[in-house]
Parts: structure tokens; C-alpha cells; sequence
């Protein structure tokens, strides 16, 4: 039994030495086209780079994210099937909903946080308003009437809808997409006239003037569109926080896997291409550790939860 229990360990560790000995799938919660699948295509071709392995992007959109993240966390922690997290995947779906079947923490293992990204909010150029306190005016007298489109139920757009909602005082009626490219099609077919999403998404259109960008949820505002203004300029302090978008795998990868990944990710971050692209998408590089990471995510959990309550959110 000893000679055996030796013989199994000293395989685990010469395939542990050889990771990654053949491809490596990334679920993207999202369908193509919205900014999860911008970001994961960046960390994927950077990464396929470093570790001389193809990556291949599986994009499985549906229930705001839950329906991949579902797949990332039931897959094997052999390291050969990886994700994306977001805050829709891992901070509003397990607050919102009720069927969830998985754990945003215990679940998966956390590699580094790939970047950090505003959000937005814009309109369809018919509308009349052109800036936050006309659009505001606008609404209140037509209550009910104005459509705003997110990626699902329970995503990240739904939650910056609900709040914004909430701070501005206006009603707005909610339609749910399987994911951000198909919400972003029907805003840009002025089918929802308002659109929450990630900035990276919108921003080629509304630097082609078909979609209209009325505030992001940034810090500051952002080089490419200098004279829109943040959500806390407009007076809507409560929705201004930025996204984040980070690399997972299941629970229970090796050390020695995550230390690999890491890594791989690191140096993508540090190369001028992803570099380049990023910037041009408005999105930080972060590379922290996997330890941060978790952080990151836990501290958004304790922060949502306590938004949703104090302002008494729905998510139907």
C-alpha cells in the first residue's frame, strides 16, 4: 500500500510538472460580444501565449451568468477548464437569486482579477434627453413607459437598473437579455431605449453616435469620453461603483496549477498588446494575488447585500 500511495503521488506531482500538457477550455458566462467576453478573449490569447497551450473560449450565456458559472464550478479541478468571474456571477446572482446552485466562494478556486471596468449608462439617440437631469425629468413624467435592457436577471446591469431606479426616483420597466450583446443589439435597434452595461461593450457605439452615454460608474471620468460625466457628477452617488472581471476554476486546484495561472496571467497583463487592448476598452490591468482576489469578491458580496437591503431592491 505504501510502495502504491508513493507510485500515486509521484504521477500527481510529474503531471502537476507538465501543466498545462494540452488545451485549456475558458467558459465565459456571457454570449459573445459584451464585455466578459472582450476581457476573456484578451486574458485567453495572452495566456495561450505564455503557457504554450491553446485556449478554447466556450461562451455559455443564460440565467445572468449562472449557467456558466455553474459549469466552471462543476467541472474537474484538474486545471484544464477555467472562467470568468464578474460581479453579476459572483455577487448578484447569489444575492438575487433563489435558485442558485452554487457557492460564489466555496465553490471555485480564484486565480488574480484581470482588470477593473466602468460601467454605463446610455440611451438611444432618438430620445429627447442629452444629458442625466433631462433624462431624469423625462422618465418622472412618463412613468412605466421606458424600457432598460441588461444583460439578465440578476446581472450586473440589473442591479445598477434597480439602484439607479432607487436613487433617481424614476420608473423604469425592466427587460432581461441572455447576455450583453444581444441587450446592447436591441438598444442600438432603439427596441429598449436605455441600456446598463459594462463601458467596453457601449463604447464603440457611442463614440459612433448611436448610442447616447448619459454617466459611468468610475472614479473618475474616462480618457475616451471626457465629457461624460460620472454617475456621483450627475447626483447619483449610489451607483458609481466600477465592475470587475477575474480569472476562477473550480474548487480544489492544486496549488502548483493556480501558481501556473497566476503567473501566465501576470505576464499577460505586462504585454503591449493586452496592454493595448485594455486601454482601449477603458479597463485597468490589476493582477493581484489569489488571495486578493478573494477579497475582492468577498468584500463586493458584504457591500451589495447591504445596498439590497437598505434600499429595499426587487429583482423580478
Amino acid at each position: 500500500m505504501t510502495r502504491l500511495l508513493a507510485l500515486l503521488a509521484l504521477c500527481c506531482s510529474s503531471a502537476l510538472a507538465q501543466y498545462p500538457a494540452k488545451p485549456i477550455t475558458l467558459i465565459i458566462p456571457f454570449p459573445p460580444g459584451g464585455s466578459t467576453d472582450i476581457i476573456g478573449r484578451i486574458a485567453a490569447e495572452g495566456m495561450q501565449r505564455e503557457l504554450g497551450q491553446a485556449f478554447v473560449v466556450d461562451n455559455r450565456g443564460g440565467a445572468g451568468g449562472a449557467i456558466g458559472a455553474k459549469a466552471i464550478a462543476d467541472a474537474a479541478p484538474d486545471g484544464y477548464t477555467l472562467g470568468i468571474a464578474t460581479i453579476s456571477t459572483h455577487v448578484v446572482n447569489p444575492i438575487v437569486r433563489s435558485d442558485l446552485r452554487y457557492d460564489p466562494l466555496k465553490d471555485f478556486s480564484f486565480v488574480s482579477q484581470i482588470a477593473a471596468v466602468p460601467n454605463s449608462m446610455s440611451i438611444h439617440p432618438s430620445m429627447p434627453a442629452r444629458t442625466m437631469a433631462e433624462f431624469i425629468e423625462y422618465a418622472r413624467r412618463n412613468p412605466g413607459k421606458l424600457n432598460y435592457g441588461t444583460p439578465g436577471v440578476g446581472s450586473l446591469g440589473h442591479l445598477i437598473g434597480e439602484t439607479f431606479k432607487y436613487s433617481a426616483k424614476v420608473n423604469l420597466t425592466h427587460v432581461p437579455y441572455r447576455g450583453a450583446g444581444p441587450a446592447l443589439n436591441d438598444a442600438l435597434g432603439g427596441q429598449v431605449q436605455v441600456l446598463f452595461d459594462n463601458l467596453p461593450s457601449s463604447l464603440p457605439h457611442i463614440q459612433a453616435g448611436k448610442l447616447r452615454a448619459l454617466a459611468v460608474a468610475s472614479e473618475k471620468r474616462v480618457a475616451s469620453l471626457p465629457d461624460v460625466p460620472t454617475f456621483a457628477e450627475t447626483g447619483q452617488p449610489l451607483v458609481n461603483d466600477p465592475s470587475w472581471f477575474g480569472l476562477i476554476g473550480p474548487a480544489k486546484l492544486a496549488p502548483q496549477i493556480v501558481s501556473r495561472l497566476h503567473g501566465a496571467l501576470v505576464a499577460t497583463l505586462k504585454q503591449p498588446d493586452a496592454l493595448k487592448r485594455l486601454e482601449a476598452a477603458e479597463s485597468v490591468p490589476v493582477g493581484n494575488s489569489p488571495e486578493a482576489f478573494r477579497k475582492v469578491v468577498a468584500a463586493a458580496l458584504d457591500n451589495t447585500r447591504k445596498v439590497v437591503r437598505e434600499a429595499n431592491l426587487k429583482f423580478e
